[in-house]
């Protein structure tokens, strides 16, 4: 099974969000990418496992950063 994993950047809050749909549960968030990875690498896995989903193959990694420009 392959799991989505959205990452999107909140310029109000200054952090990075993961976030779901695949795996009920998943929404974390980080002042870094690299360490909201990491975050997500240990808590994805636990999260499908209480779900009882079915089993990692493979996730699949989307990443959004949207810059605000001044006019």
């Amino acid at each position: 099974m392959e799991y989505k994993i959205n990452f999107s950047w909140d310029d109000e809050a200054g952090v990075w969000i993961a976030q779901s749909d695949d795996i009920p549960g998943l929404v974390l968030e980080g002042g870094s990418l690299d360490a909201l990875i990491e975050r997500v690498r240990f808590a994805a896995p636990e999260l499908i496992e209480l779900n009882k989903s079915p089993a990692i193959n493979s996730f699949y990694f989307s990443v959004e950063r949207h810059e605000k420009v001044l006019a």
